[in-house]
């Protein structure tokens, strides 16, 4: 989930080619409001969305849907965001710009360990 377009298109491409389900949101909003939740395997999510931030939506998220990893991105580096994403729990942290092996690599594991394993949807 990312509020820039150009950042899905990009996402998009190499983890639907990994044989993944893609499905993007352009905010937290749009997301929760989608029947996609419930069928989510892992969830990639911009830290800086607007409206809801990534943060905010990890912690709504946490009471309802506590095993959905998430993977952090985010072009932020300042001290209190590495902060709040190293005490945050999530499956990953990418810094922007990122490689997709990168990608490819988080949301492997992330998702072999949450509850689907070995397959499903990156939204």
């Amino acid at each position: 989930m990312d509020d820039d377009l150009s950042v899905r298109r990009a996402l998009r491409r190499p983890v639907q080619s990994a044989g993944y389900t893609v499905v993007t949101f352009a905010s937290a909003g749009e997301f929760l409001e989608s029947p996609t939740l419930a069928q989510a395997a892992c969830l990639v999510l911009d830290i800086a969305l607007e409206g809801m931030s990534g943060f905010e939506l990890q912690e709504r998220l946490a009471a309802d849907h506590p095993s959905l990893p998430i993977i952090f991105i985010t072009a932020l580096g300042d001290a209190t965001t590495r902060g709040r994403v190293r005490h945050s729990g999530v499956a990953a942290h990418l810094h922007k710009p990122f490689d997709e092996y990168a990608l490819l690599d988080a949301i492997r594991r992330a998702v072999d360990k949450g509850p689907m394993g070995g397959g499903g949807r990156a939204d």
